[in-house]
């Protein structure tokens, strides 16, 4: 029998390489940086399978390149919007992504955002690195307490929980709101106005993009903080950019940024937000676990059965 043929976009761990190694053909980008356009749609030419990272736009260009013989794209994140969901289901192509594995190391960094930022942790990094500290004084470098402190939730799926499971430990309390269909918890703008903490875990969707804009920063208190381990188009960067200059809010932490790895210049120079460099899921135990799920998934599907988190929603 004919062993089924295999693009994997990125290296994987090299356990789970093995496992695809095992029951297909498979022709692995080796490279440093995401696959080029030209050769992802080169190289897709007569797969039976993809297995892709957020990095690449799997399209109708993509999937039409691949030609009929593809029967399963396998995403190793839990968002897709790098997924053109739509055309591979009028394609007959299944397509899926790794919830659930990620979930509690994507709120463990963001605890570590919103304290950095609370209490300048960062801020204070570069402040001793570059040999600009004079020593203790009482009111050297202020944060802000969170015990007593509102978290409000964007988005209340499985990160937004496992999120506000974590508030009760450092004495907070947590109001939440969903954007979509499932409606639930106060209004977006009754979030905005009273929470101290906002934390962004939505989708990246047409309904989501730009959510955080001028308007929805000037509805925000002025002490209060911004945090987006979601994606980053769901905040207005320059709007973002221009609250943290003016003072109309505290800060923010952020971990994903519109035009990956381009950060807006503006926010560059400015001391009152953390930068990490997309870290949400960047625990070995977690990205393993992604990998492993997404070929799960691949495997399943062209061996005939179901996958095991195929996608159902989105556009």
């Amino acid at each position: 029998m004919t062993r089924p043929r295999v693009l994997v976009t990125r290296r994987l761990p090299s356990a789970v390489l093995a496992r695809v190694e095992a029951a297909c053909d498979m022709d692995l980008y080796d490279g440093a940086d995401a696959i080029a356009r030209a050769e992802l749609l080169a190289r897709v030419r007569g797969v039976d399978g993809v297995v892709c990272l957020l990095t690449e736009r799997i399209d109708d260009e993509v999937l039409a390149a691949a030609g009929p013989s593809l029967r399963v794209v396998a995403n190793v994140a839990v968002g897709y919007d790098n997924l053109d969901v739509a055309a591979a289901r009028a394609r007959g192509v299944v397509v899926t992504n790794t919830p659930g594995v990620l979930t509690e190391a994507t709120a463990d960094l963001t605890w570590t955002l919103i304290l950095s930022v609370m209490r300048r942790v960062t801020e204070g990094d570069r402040l001793v690195r570059a040999g600009r500290w004079a020593g203790w004084a009482l009111d050297f470098m202020l944060g802000t307490d969170l015990r007593g402190k509102q978290l409000g939730i964007v988005g209340y799926g499985r990160i937004g929980r496992a999120v506000g499971a974590r508030a009760a430990a450092f004495g907070m309390r947590v109001a939440y709101t969903t954007i979509g269909d499932d409606q639930g918890g106060v209004s977006l703008d009754a979030l905005l106005s009273t929470s101290d903490v906002v934390s962004l875990h939505v989708p990246l969707t047409p309904q989501t993009r730009h959510l955080i804009d001028q308007r929805a920063l000037a509805r925000m208190r002025r002490r209060a903080y911004l945090i987006n381990t979601s994606r980053g188009p769901v905040v207005d960067e320059a709007a973002l950019a221009w609250a943290l200059r003016e003072g109309i809010i505290a800060g923010a932490a952020l971990d994903v940024y519109e035009r990956e790895p381009v950060v807006h210049e503006a926010l560059i120079g400015l001391e009152n937000v953390v930068l990490a460099p997309h870290l949400g899921s960047a625990t070995i135990e977690t990205r393993t676990a992604m990998a492993d799920l997404a070929v799960t998934n691949l495997l399943a599907v062209l061996e005939g059965r179901p996958p095991v988190t195929p996608i159902t929603g989105g556009p």
